[in-house]
């Protein structure tokens, strides 16, 4: 077959393709009819976003003890022992770098808000295995994250009430563009 005829036969498919997806739009006053509609129920269960004032943080609570072990078990394979990095990006350090020609971008150093530590652990970690964590699960390993950051002490307690007041260092690092 030549280029002329592949590239012909290719253009038919291509053509034939896109003349099945097309279709009639739906007459004025209607709505396409996509899928079926989701209930607040459904759209309840997936929305778990966390803003940095706390609102919607699930109960449960956790420890750094305990957030130790979770963090052996579930992180340390990619974050490195005490959230050093390798192979992922490091969790803990960096304080005071930010404004420096080798900024780190860690937990301690940058984020502003401990509720956002809790939002993307709870929905996107364990890489591997995302959303796989308990609620206690992901308060304590927060709390462990937030001490190896020198950020809370030991004995602190984490949950829906004591988590939106722990203060980051970098805070008051970003600009609020939308004031």
């Amino acid at each position: 077959m030549s280029t002329f005829e592949r590239n012909a036969v290719v253009v038919a498919i291509a053509a034939a393709a896109l003349a099945a997806c097309a279709g009639q739009p739906p007459a004025p006053g209607q709505r396409p009819a996509f899928g079926a509609a989701v209930s607040a129920n459904e759209i309840a269960r997936w929305d778990i976003s966390i803003p940095p004032s706390g609102a919607g943080l699930p109960a449960g609570s956790g420890d750094v003890k305990r957030g130790e072990a979770v963090y052996v078990a579930q992180c340390q394979a990619c974050h490195g022992p005490k959230g050093a990095g390798k192979p992922a990006d490091p969790l803990v350090g960096g304080a005071g770098s930010l404004a420096t020609g080798k900024p780190m971008r860690t937990v301690g150093s940058f984020w502003p808000y401990a509720t956002t530590l809790f939002d993307y652990t709870r929905r996107a970690m364990p890489l591997n295995k995302p959303l796989s964590l308990t609620n206690d699960e992901v308060y304590a390993v927060t709390a462990y994250v937030l001490y190896l950051n020198g950020i809370i002490r030991e004995n602190a307690q984490m949950n829906a009430q004591t988590l939106p007041q722990v203060k980051m260092p970098n805070r008051d690092g970003f600009v609020n563009v939308s004031k």
